[in-house]
């Protein structure tokens, strides 16, 4: 499994961008299938990580932010749930349950699910390969099991990692979970990539404003960020060519997907890498730019080449897909998610009520406290400071415009009513109001906008 951090939708070639250079991971999409409506289980990092590792909705698990989390708002209107740092260590993983069916476990990249007792040697992994801390200029200090040459680029050493873990383990069964650090920020790519989409932007009419998105002068034109998504496609390659070269490749389900969605907002350097346009806003919120994933999965002579699935999946259903398709039975603690192998066998349906999503903090990148239900076509959003109801059809209204809330009330209530009862289910934790707000004072997120704003 390949997972990139902070990859928006339309970020790839496949999904119809038309500046980044993806054509490893494009290829997946044409010997494969292609979901265009697949979920990351939070808008941000390490509940999306521990829904994967878990098949459990983060909410469930007390994860719900990234770890360890930002408390950093005392002036919002709400009083954000305190995150756990680190997933329980008796949580069941995917590489646990693998285990017992023989297979070699190799996690190369970012964990983002805490240390001792949570970190991936002590939830099922053989081989844990991570950076020690990444430099400004791309390269890294050797963490654990990985040491790289003066200079070298993080991922590029992240791949040649990957590839000795599968030429070492061709002979057995094997679980290679490949979490990349890019393109999440700082924004840092190789000087060639960097030099070589500066030049390919000025050759290109690719103007600021190209890509919808709620942020003036977002498009996907950054030639850093760029720079950083080939590095990743890179990668993929070369773990998919050493497939190739030991016959491997027929019998190994390889899925790509991202973590949350891309960034919008000038966070970091004042600049914005993206847009997941058409869909609203991105990583940190509960609208579709937030939470909306590219997904590609390839298995020749199960998946059939080429093909694109419309229905609704979420970062849930990895655990128990990955399980079925081990034929490892009744692997782990019961889990949140479903079985995809009746669509990747060209299904039309599988046995799923709804979606859900509990984001009960508030983001660097200016989200707020919130839930969220999709069932069928419709999705609706609650906003936990104030109780404002949202409601969308997200087939016929992708980028969440029109609020259907109040000319909908039957369903609207409806929807409300199954969010509130799954949130007792799983245990989720609600902000409270915050006996601190100031609403004189602005709360800490809007920070990076001001400051860039500003100049």
């Amino acid at each position: 499994m390949f997972l990139a951090d902070d990859l928006g939708i339309a970020d790839l070639g496949v999904y119809g961008n038309r500046f980044h250079e993806t054509p490893n991971i494009d290829r997946l999409a044409s010997q494969g299938m292609k979901f265009t409506q697949a979920y990351a289980a939070c808008p941000v990092c390490s509940p999306t990580r521990i829904s994967i590792m878990t098949g459990k909705y983060p909410a469930r698990t007390g994860v719900t932010s990234f770890i360890p989390g930002n408390q950093n708002f005392p002036h919002a209107p709400m009083k954000a749930v305190t995150n756990k740092l680190a997933m329980d260590p008796a949580e069941v993983t995917i590489a646990e349950a693998l285990k017992t069916a023989g297979y070699a476990t190799a996690c190369i990249g970012k964990w983002h699910l805490g240390g001792d007792e949570s970190d991936a040697p002590r939830q099922g992994f053989d081989l844990y390969a991570t950076r020690g801390s990444r430099n400004k200029d791309g390269s890294f200090t050797g963490g654990p099991n990985l040491e790289g040459a003066p200079g070298e680029y993080m991922t590029d050493r992240f791949a040649k990692t990957a590839v000795k873990f599968v030429r070492d383990n061709k002979d057995k069964p094997l679980f290679l979970y490949l979490p990349f650090h890019n393109p999440h920020i700082p924004l840092v790519g190789r000087p060639d990539y960097v030099a070589k989409y500066e030049a390919k932007l000025r050759s290109m009419s690719v103007k600021p404003g190209d890509a919808l998105n709620s942020w003036p002068g977002a498009a996907q034109n950054h030639p850093v960020y760029a720079a950083m998504i080939q590095s990743v496609d890179d990668a993929v390659g070369a773990v998919l060519q050493e497939l190739d070269r030991h016959g491997l490749t027929n019998d190994t389900l390889v899925a790509f997907f991202s973590d949350n969605g891309g960034l919008t907002v000038p966070e970091w350097q004042c600049q914005i890498p993206t847009s997941n346009g058409p869909y609203r806003e991105g990583k940190g919120h509960l609208y579709e730019g937030g939470v909306r994933e590219p997904l590609l999965v390839r298995w020749p002579g199960v998946v059939q080449p080429g093909s694109e699935c419309g229905t609704p999946v979420t970062s849930t259903d990895f655990f128990p897909t990955f399980a079925a398709a081990a034929g490892v039975q009744g692997a782990g603690n019961p889990t949140d998610g479903v079985n995809l192998m009746p669509l990747l066998q060209g299904g039309a349906t599988v046995n799923r009520d709804a979606i859900f999503w509990h984001y009960p903090h508030y983001a660097n990148q200016l989200g707020v406290p919130a839930g969220a239900i999709r069932q069928g076509d419709w999705k609706l959003i609650e906003f936990f400071a104030d109780g404002k109801l949202e409601l969308y059809n997200v087939a016929a209204d992708p980028g969440e415009r029109n609020n259907l809330a109040a000319s909908m009330p039957e369903r609207t209530t409806a929807l409300h009513a199954r969010l509130k009862a799954w949130r007792a289910d799983v245990g989720a934790q609600m902000p409270q109001p915050n006996p601190d707000f100031d609403p004189k004072q602005p709360w800490d997120g809007l920070r990076w906008y001001s400051q860039c704003s500003a100049g």
